[in-house]
């Protein structure tokens, strides 16, 4: 609970104060999980074989293991060659989230060159004493400039200044990080960190990772050069309207046209959409469903101390028995100094202490756009899936029911943990949810059933330009893992063309941003990817034809959240869903064939 306030706190001191505990924590654990006396005591127990089962015979096995994978087992001068780089490691991974964390680089703009900006984006915005005004880089800006901004060079600036966020300081680092890891490795006998990593996940090598990244990479490669031709077609034709002479796509054209495709292609215009979707109307749907379709019940706690006046604390109980579940905050708005993506914290696991269960507490952090006097905060459809996705990992926190914290809630295996989040997504397009989840602010009228159906059929719109950012992703993820040191905006340049067909732009490098690469997801982004596979198969089984479900819910909980890490997720999958998984539904959702 102490290193949380880093993430969240409005007072600097109270987050440094929570970075340095995190680093003394941190390095702590390095030095618990270092102790050859405790690991020769568990293994001669082990020895013994002794009566127990379940959660206690598996936490054993999984501890015996993590001694193992620290060098604990190894030579004294080899184990504490490892203890000394995962500490390093830690260190360097605080720092980097740090840096991060408190980042507030700014533009200063006219308005003129927020040209194609609606009213309510300027409404949100500070102006400077010259009048210009004042754009962060945080994703409630950056994301409508990108989407939005007729001014190529305004969406050019705000391009560099994102993807060069935090390049001085954190490069360094997470080259660093990659040559420690690659070192850790080969101390304990595997070929490259990606190895090491992959060995006790559900992909088992980087081999098995390269392959499927290179398949689906290859399969979506005609449809992405399509959807590209079209992209270049509009810039085209707008360079041509402005007497200009034609020019190749640039990083910072993407998102633009990719909306004007949607917009001009399946007539969905997102600003009207969001209009249909203030803050409260969505929050209070979308408790209303995940509350029907596992059992439960939110009550808002109104008198709780909270870190800043905007954040919200529920309660959960179970609608059967009355139970207490657990509960769970929610930080819904942008501010200086706090994390700038989306997530969700685990403050308390739940688990059985001293026979008594101790009740999960868990934070759902975002970034959506904050209200004002004069507009309600509005959300965009993809961010009411955001939404739908970080709730869904707050449920396998709270609906967790392991008995040891070490298995409790998210702690499944990397690359199968978001499956159950990215399942949740799939509710933000369905119909009747949609109808649920909106109303617009002015008379409470629902998302009109026409622009859902425009908006359900642009589901694919430019789906093979979005799959090759997360293959680019994760293959930069898995490259820089399976070497002894990296040039990481050297690798960024080189797969970025090769894979998504356009160049970076000189002096931007997203490896000093890419906070999952700091953040526990090293050699692991594949997952998000890999684990779509399980997530839609899951979906598709027990949901697609009622997704209001009770009987499809409560297996889900019981199947799928309650157990945790407990068992392997391979087994929770197959109890779920009657069968071994299969590929099928993730390439259909693609638009590939089996």
């Amino acid at each position: 609970m102490c290193t949380f306030p880093q993430h969240v706190s409005m007072n600097k001191e109270i987050r440094d104060a929570s970075t340095a505990a995190d680093e003394k924590l941190s390095a702590y654990m390095v030095e618990l999980s270092s102790r050859l006396d405790v690991y020769q005591a568990l293994k001669a127990y082990d020895a013994t074989k002794p009566a127990i089962s379940g959660e206690d015979s598996r936490y054993v096995f999984k501890t015996l293991q993590q001694f193992r994978r620290k060098g604990v087992h190894l030579d004294d001068a080899t184990r504490e060659a490892v203890k000394g780089i995962n500490k390093r490691s830690k260190e360097l991974e605080i720092k980097y989230s740090k840096n991060l964390g408190e980042e507030n680089g700014k533009l200063h703009v006219t308005a003129e060159q927020l040209d194609g900006m609606p009213q309510d984006f300027f409404e949100g915005l500070d102006k400077a004493e010259d009048g210009t005004y004042i754009i962060t880089l945080k994703y409630p800006h950056q994301v409508p400039i990108m989407k939005l901004c007729k001014v190529p060079a305004t969406r050019q600036a705000m391009e560099l200044a994102f993807n060069s966020r935090c390049l001085q300081e954190n490069t360094p680092i997470i080259e660093e990080l990659v040559s420690l890891r690659d070192q850790a490795a080969k101390l304990l006998s595997f070929p490259t960190h990606a190895h090491y990593i992959t060995d006790v996940r559900m992909a088992k090598s980087p081999e098995a990772i390269r392959a499927f990244l290179e398949d689906l990479s290859n399969r979506l490669t005609p449809l992405a050069n399509q959807e590209m031709a079209v992209l270049q077609q509009l810039k085209d034709e707008d360079r041509a309207a402005a007497g200009l002479p034609a020019e190749m796509l640039r990083a910072w054209d993407i998102a633009f046209y990719r909306n004007l495709v949607e917009t001009k292609h399946y007539s969905v215009d997102h600003q009207q959409i969001k209009a249909y979707f203030p803050i409260e109307r969505v929050t209070a749907g979308l408790l209303d469903i995940y509350q029907q379709l596992l059992g439960l019940k939110f009550e808002q706690v109104s008198d709780a101390t909270m870190w800043h006046p905007d954040v919200l604390l529920y309660q959960a109980t179970n609608t059967v028995d009355g139970a207490l579940v657990g509960s769970f905050y929610l930080d819904m708005y942008p501010r200086e100094g706090k994390y700038g993506h989306a997530a969700c914290w685990s403050l308390q696991p739940g688990c059985v202490n001293n026979k008594a269960r101790l009740l999960p507490v868990t934070a759902l952090v975002c970034n959506f756009t904050k209200p004002t006097a004069e507009s309600p905060s509005l959300l965009l459809h993809e961010e009411v899936e955001t939404f739908f996705h970080e709730f869904g990992h707050a449920m396998h926190n709270l609906c967790s029911l392991a008995k040891l914290s070490m298995f409790a809630g998210t702690n499944v295996e990397q690359d199968f943990v978001e499956a159950p989040s990215q399942m949740l997504e799939n509710w933000a397009w369905e119909p009747a949810v949609l109808a649920r989840l909106s109303g617009r602010q002015a008379d409470g009228a629902p998302l009109p059933k026409d622009m859902v159906d425009k908006l359900v059929a642009a589901r694919n719109a430019n789906c093979g330009i979005f799959n090759k950012r997360q293959i680019l992703l994760g293959t930069f993820d898995q490259t820089i893992h399976t070497a002894s040191k990296a040039d990481t905006a050297a690798v960024l340049a080189d797969l970025t063309q090769s894979i998504c067909g356009f160049p970076i732009t000189p002096g931007t490098n997203i490896a000093a941003s890419f906070g999952h690469m700091a953040g526990g997801y090293d050699a692991q982004y594949y997952g998000y990817l890999w684990s779509e596979v399980y997530s839609m198969d899951m979906y598709a089984t027990r949901f697609k034809d009622d997704v209001f479900s009770a009987e499809s819910g409560k297996l889900y909980r019981d199947s799928i959240l309650a157990p945790g890490g407990s068992r392997d997720a391979g087994e929770l999958l197959r109890a779920f869903l009657g069968r071994d998984p299969k590929s099928d539904a993730f390439l259909a959702s693609k638009g590939l064939t089996p």
